[in-house]
């Protein structure tokens, strides 16, 4: 009799520990679905977003209680790194935490199979490339590199950062910090020449929109990749006529001036994955979708588009110069200009409020760091 029992013991045993294995590589292989195989069915884009994952996530899929502790699993892997070495896939991993749903990867620039990546193929700019392929195909020709360079693009471990040009910065002496990184992002006209000490002198990375790139060729930095982020058509005929060295024919279309020239070669010229911008309005924001056409408030800062494009591209994540704290009127708007808080209006595009939601979960869930502490 007690033979039996052990055996029927031992059987009871077998069968949760064959449970409990089926469970976890089923949730590997949810978390691990890469940026070729889909999230949703065909026909119905946006149908995870409002989805109620369960009680212990909020209506976008995020979990609903977020601290600083990492999952047992990931404690195994990056508990016995050295202090200050570079956690490969650390981003991914706790973005996957908090937001099951999160996939990976996501190529950060355009190049000759963009066709092939049907998450944007079906939708208008700024959320997809539907009608600008042929545009975009002359443009790559040009640029012929598609990656950040052949040693960045080698490295088993990238840490990034997205400067923002925020007030916050100033004064804040974070320039050596930031250059320590072996990718720095920088956002639209921010200025480094006069503010190294603040922000650093290093630029990998230069993300912006016709209306918001640098005017004058002087201030461009040598050795920096620059990015077009397109919200509209428009912005990618501008990037052509900018790569191809043409003279700028007309710019009726831009709500503001425009750079007329940029003093980099084509090379150094990219077209940054217009997926970013989609999946941060709409699944990790939950800005309105407005049947995936740009409208009133369902469009994200640039900031938090480049935020998103490092949660895909890079191991370790951190930000410095976001958030504004509308109860100090009276501080500086950006690093580089005296404008004041004050100056900020309601914005037409943006959601600034559920954006720093969203900022804020990732902050408190330690998927990003901030060294301004401004979110």
């Amino acid at each position: 009799m007690s033979i039996l029992i052990s055996v029927r013991n031992l059987l009871l045993v077998l069968s949760v520990m064959l449970v409990l294995g089926f469970l976890y590589y089923s949730s590997g292989k949810l978390h691990m679905r890469g940026w070729g195989q889909e999230s949703y069915s065909e026909g119905d884009p946006f149908v995870s977003v409002g989805r109620t994952v369960g009680s212990a996530y909020d209506k976008l899929g995020f979990l609903l209680k977020l601290d600083a502790k990492l999952p047992l699993e990931l404690t195994y892997k990056y508990g016995n790194l050295s202090e200050g070495a570079c956690k490969p896939g650390y981003a991914a991993a706790k973005m996957t935490t908090i937001y099951p749903k999160f996939t990976i990867p996501a190529p950060m620039f355009l190049d000759r199979n963009f066709k092939r990546l049907s998450r944007i193929s079906h939708y208008l700019p700024p959320f997809g490339i539907k009608t600008q392929e042929k545009i975009i195909d002359s443009i790559l020709a040009l640029t012929k590199n598609y990656g950040l360079s052949s040693a960045l693009d080698s490295l088993n471990c990238k840490r990034c950062i997205i400067v923002g040009n925020g007030g916050i910065l100033a004064n804040k002496s974070l320039g050596s910090r930031i250059d320590d990184y072996d990718v720095v992002v920088r956002l639209n006209e921010a200025p480094v020449k006069g503010f190294v000490k603040d922000v650093g002198s290093k630029t990998t990375v230069r993300i912006t929109y016709p209306e918001g790139a640098i005017q004058n060729p002087d201030r461009y930095e040598k050795d920096s990749l620059f990015v077009l982020s397109a919200f509209k058509p428009l912005d990618f005929k501008w990037l052509k006529q900018i790569a191809s060295k043409e003279k700028l024919r007309g710019t009726d279309g831009f709500w503001k001036s425009v750079a007329l020239q940029v003093p980099k070669a084509p090379t150094e010229m990219r077209i940054l994955n217009p997926y970013f911008i989609q999946e941060a309005a709409f699944h990790f924001i939950g800005l309105p979708q407005n049947n995936g056409l740009m409208g009133k408030g369902n469009i994200p800062t640039l900031g938090t588009v480049a935020i998103t494009m490092a949660l895909h591209n890079c191991d370790e994540v951190a930000v410095a110069g976001f958030g504004y704290d509308m109860n100090t009127p009276y501080a500086p708007l950006h690093y580089y200009e005296s404008v004041k808080m004050s100056a900020i209006k309601e914005s037409w595009t943006h959601n600034i409020g559920k954006e720093k939601e969203f900022l804020r979960k990732l902050v408190k869930g330690k998927v990003i760091t901030d060294l301004t502490n401004g979110i």
